[in-house]
């Protein structure tokens, strides 16, 4: 593997584990501002990080979420130039005041390097585990 693999791939685990330990700063902060995010349980795409953020700061309000655990199995990085696409199989725990509940999703990252080591995610897709 190049070290671009590593360092991308370990940009990607950076930004899992930031979601799964609830470091929402962390979490947050691994995304370009610019990023964009589609999620199946949204009804438009977010075309920034900070309208990412404060619709994830209303689930937190309205709703008590929190993310309790995330795991990461069924992983795959390709490496393209200066861009990275990661692939993997969720299972994520969250609370909300309707209490606890497990989510099986896949998600795509599309990480791009910047100037260095730097690779901020420039888009996450999410989709609900087919049955």
């Amino acid at each position: 593997m190049s070290n671009d693999h590593d360092t991308a791939l370990a940009a990607a685990d950076a930004l899992i584990a930031a979601f799964a330990e609830g470091r929402t700063d962390d979490y947050f902060a691994a995304f370009a501002p610019d990023a964009t995010f589609v999620f199946h349980t949204t009804g438009r795409r977010l075309d920034s990080t900070e309208e990412y953020r404060a619709l994830w700061r209303k689930w937190s309000e309205e709703d008590a979420f929190r993310v309790l655990s995330c795991d990461s199995a069924d992983r795959r990085l390709q490496l393209l130039g200066d861009t990275a696409v990661f692939t993997h199989s969720v299972t994520t725990r969250v609370s909300t005041t309707a209490g606890e509940e497990v989510l099986h999703e896949r998600e795509t990252i599309v990480l791009h390097r910047t100037d260095g080591d730097d690779w901020p995610a420039v888009h996450e897709h999410l989709s609900a585990a087919p049955e």
